[in-house]
């Protein structure tokens, strides 16, 4: 999430009321998650387990929970609770806006695209042109569509992603102020759900093709020209390249990149990222001739046991 202008590092840390470590009027170009975060972008971090990872990426400055070595170039924010301080930063630059009207004011709509009836379209949504928005599809603030895109009933684009923090008495939600952006010529099913950014953007690809009771996680990108079929869950920050296609009742776990032109067969469990190019199938993930045959042979151990008696 980029700021709307540059702010220095003295006021975001009097937003937040929290020391800071660096020149005071060291630039701050925007928040992000670690796996996007860019110069000038805040990044938080606590637990010492990631502190290394989050001194030495990207980002500049570096929410995080105690004062440690500075790297060169780089300036920290010291806070006692760097996941409640990040959500202080979302709802300032990103606040929910609610809506009294269907389609809002400040959406812009491209010509010739259709809305049916008790769809919902939010603040600040572009859409492009000749897009057919079926009845009863909730399109949240920021989402951005592009041309020739196709949305059935009952999706919903931009709900908040799945991301908590366990405290004593119970789960703290990470905020949403990221986006769903959706190029040309994607269709996208009935009763799909995709989440929003967390501060980034969730992203589907120019020409792919999305079934049925479609989930997918925030800050994931599709690539272009993919096919995923109904059932599908795509958990959040996975890079699924061009071309790739998933059968029904996929499922993956977070973080893991699927190789362009990989085909994953029904009912498997992506659990480690895959290169691509090849067919996989099962839970752990293998390729599909590998798993095939060790099905087949599992089918003759009562055979073995018979002769072994």
């Amino acid at each position: 999430m980029k700021f709307t202008k540059a702010y220095s590092l003295k006021e975001i840390a009097d937003l937040l009321n929290c020391e800071f470590v660096g020149n005071e009027d060291f630039e701050v170009l925007g928040m992000n998650e670690i796996h996007v975060v860019e110069k000038g972008d805040i990044v938080f971090v606590d637990h010492p387990k990631y502190y290394d990872k989050a001194l030495n990426s990207a980002a500049t400055i570096i929410l995080i929970n105690k004062n440690v070595a500075c790297p060169e170039g780089k300036a920290l924010l010291i806070s006692d609770d760097p996941f409640r301080d990040f959500n202080k930063l979302t709802q300032h630059f990103k606040p929910f806006q609610f809506s009294r009207v269907s389609v809002s004011p400040t959406a812009i709509i491209g010509e010739g695209t259709i809305i049916q009836p008790n769809s919902f379209i939010g603040n600040d949504v572009v859409i492009g042109k000749n897009c057919l928005i079926h009845s009863n599809v909730a399109i949240y603030d920021n989402t951005v569509i592009g041309d020739n895109v196709i949305i059935h009933a009952g999706t919903v684009l931009g709900a908040d992603a799945f991301y908590y923090k366990k405290r004593p008495d119970g789960f703290d939600q990470l905020l949403s102020g990221g986006r769903v952006v959706i190029k040309d010529n994607v269709g996208i099913g009935a009763l799909c759900t995709i989440d929003k950014g967390v501060t980034g953007d969730t992203t589907i690809g120019e020409g792919t093709k999305i079934d049925n009771q479609v989930h997918v996680g925030h800050d994931t990108v599709i690539g272009k020209k993919c096919l995923i079929a109904s059932q599908t869950g795509i958990a959040g920050c996975v890079i699924i390249e061009d071309e790739v296609t998933l059968w029904g009742q996929v499922g993956t776990t977070s973080g893991i990149t699927i190789g362009e032109k990989a085909v994953v067969m029904g009912q498997t469990g992506v659990t480690k990222s895959v290169t691509g190019g090849k067919t996989y199938f099962g839970t752990p993930i293998q390729e599909s001739r590998e798993k095939l045959k060790q099905l087949a042979n599992i089918k003759k151990i009562p055979e073995i046991l018979d002769k072994l008696k």
